[in-house]
């Protein structure tokens, strides 16, 4: 698990960023996940800082990017 804060939601993609300041946009988030908390809509989500896990799928040249868990922390 990753600690990162959420930023927004924008042209389908949830992005976050990270202690390390790295910024990772991620195309997938797990439906249990988005069943818990609307990262869509909800607006009191912005600026919020989580534990993450996530997974990369895809190829070299086009990774895809999958929330897999999330926690307020």
């Amino acid at each position: 698990m990753r600690a990162a804060v959420f930023k927004s939601y924008k042209n389908g993609y949830y992005n976050f960023w990270f202690e390390n300041g790295e910024e990772l946009a991620f195309e997938e988030v797990h439906p249990r996940v988005l069943k818990q908390y609307d990262l869509r809509h909800d607006e009191s989500l912005i600026d919020l800082d989580f534990r993450l896990t996530f997974v990369e799928d895809g190829d070299e040249d086009n990774p895809i990017y999958r929330i897999e868990s999330l926690k307020p922390i």
